[in-house]
């Protein structure tokens, strides 16, 4: 068994969806590779992470706002959560665009559920803007959506316990984008 982990980063529920092991590597054996790639995305994170809130016409909008979940015993930052008209919308910016992997989506319940938990109020859809295709996809916040994000995380909760690196998977293009392969080594 790993160390007892009381909460664990949201982020960590996208790393976890997107690849076991990368997940193990990342938050258990503390692996990280500062690439290219990584580090415009470091970059292009901190002109987002000013705190602080601003106006937008009818929105107000918060800039890195510290969430958390009792529930799902995670917590992290949400990048923008914009307010109007009583509605709250978790926004997350990712560097590059849209994939066909779950993991983005995933986050951005997350960051909703925390939001619904800590306000009361229901959040009925993020988004997630992607730089490289500078367009914001919307998340709807379905019953089926909130399902896959708590048992992602009582997965993350599971693979803590058991205490093992899970195997290498075997998804080419996945490994390929992958800034941990030279650490993993999948084949």
């Amino acid at each position: 068994m790993t160390r007892a982990v009381d909460y664990l980063p949201i982020s960590m529920l996208n790393q976890l969806l997107y690849c076991e092991r990368r997940f193990w590597l990342m938050y258990v054996q503390g692996e990280m590779t500062v690439n290219a790639p990584v580090l415009e995305g470091i970059q292009q994170h901190e002109r987002v992470h000013h705190g602080g809130a601003q106006r937008d016409g009818d929105t107000m909008v918060h800039r890195r706002v510290y969430v958390w979940s009792d529930e799902l015993r995670v917590c992290g930052f949400a990048d923008l959560v914009e307010e109007r008209a009583g509605g709250l919308r978790p926004v997350e910016y990712k560097r590059g665009r849209m994939g066909r992997w779950l993991n983005d989506r995933i986050q951005v319940c997350a960051q909703a559920l925390c939001l619904e938990e800590r306000t009361g109020r229901p959040v009925e859809e993020g988004e997630v803007f992607y730089w490289r295709s500078r367009r914001r996809v919307a998340v709807r916040i379905t019953p089926e959506l909130r399902q896959q994000t708590r048992e992602v995380a009582a997965r993350a909760f599971d693979l803590l316990e058991e205490g093992v690196m899970p195997s290498p998977i075997d998804r080419r293009a996945k490994c390929r984008d992958c800034s941990l392969e030279e650490i993993c080594l999948p084949r």
